[in-house]
């Protein structure tokens, strides 16, 4: 049976990474989030309030577009962030520090709620928690020019309404990985460990969690 598997997490986190090393261990199809495509990214990082509406709506319904498409899929896909980020986290932060005004962001909202009830929600969200020291280094060792000017406040900022957002995210089963702990890039046994506890969550396991002597097994697997 077809699964639809969404990677969520804060910028930085290793969200793409996962993506692609998870569809090559499972023989599944990768959909990645378009960065490069947001003809409104640049100018978003330098002028916020002029330009937040618009790169959220774009995201949005590229996103919208996506899921869509990913729900009619025939084979099963793993998805680079999800629709419910875009409104639930980004768009929601830059309303709250002013950057996007009451009447743009109803207009949003009623856009979002409208369309995104109607998709069918995911199997599984693998769901990447990092600190801010972590994601600062992630983002300065990829070396996008147009994140450079990403604070520690707007990163923890984020976290924080991630956190929020998952904890009261009941349209599916959400796996939670400690990613500040887990080095799937050098260390092939923690994405091992990932692809476990990803293949539990979709079997129908309740509790499945990450404990510390697993991941530092893991790390001596490789």
């Amino acid at each position: 049976m077809k699964k639809f598997v969404a990677v969520a997490g804060n910028i930085g986190v290793g969200k793409s990474t996962l993506v692609e090393m998870l569809c090559v261990r499972l023989g599944w199809e990768p959909f990645f989030e378009p960065v490069t495509e947001n003809p409104y990214l640049e100018d978003f990082y330098k002028d916020m309030r002029a330009w937040s509406f618009h790169s959220q709506v774009f995201f949005l319904t590229h996103r919208l577009r996506s899921h869509y498409k990913l729900g009619q899929h025939p084979g099963s896909v793993v998805q680079d962030r999800s629709v419910y980020e875009d409104a639930e986290i980004f768009a929601y932060n830059l309303f709250l520090q002013g950057y996007i005004n009451q009447r743009d962001y109803q207009t949003y909202r009623d856009l979002y709620e409208t369309t995104s009830r109607l998709l069918p929600p995911p199997d599984l969200v693998v769901y990447l928690r990092a600190s801010v020291p972590t994601l600062q280094k992630r983002i300065s060792n990829r070396g996008r020019n147009y994140e450079r000017t990403i604070t520690a406040e707007y990163l923890h900022g984020l976290n924080n309404l991630y956190e929020q957002w998952i904890d009261n995210f009941t349209l599916c089963p959400v796996l939670s990985v400690p990613a500040d702990d887990l080095d799937y890039v050098s260390h092939s046994g923690h994405l091992r460990l990932i692809v476990e506890k990803v293949q539990d969550k979709l079997t129908g396991k309740e509790e499945v969690v990450f404990e510390p002597e697993e991941v530092a097994r893991a790390a001596a697997d490789d």
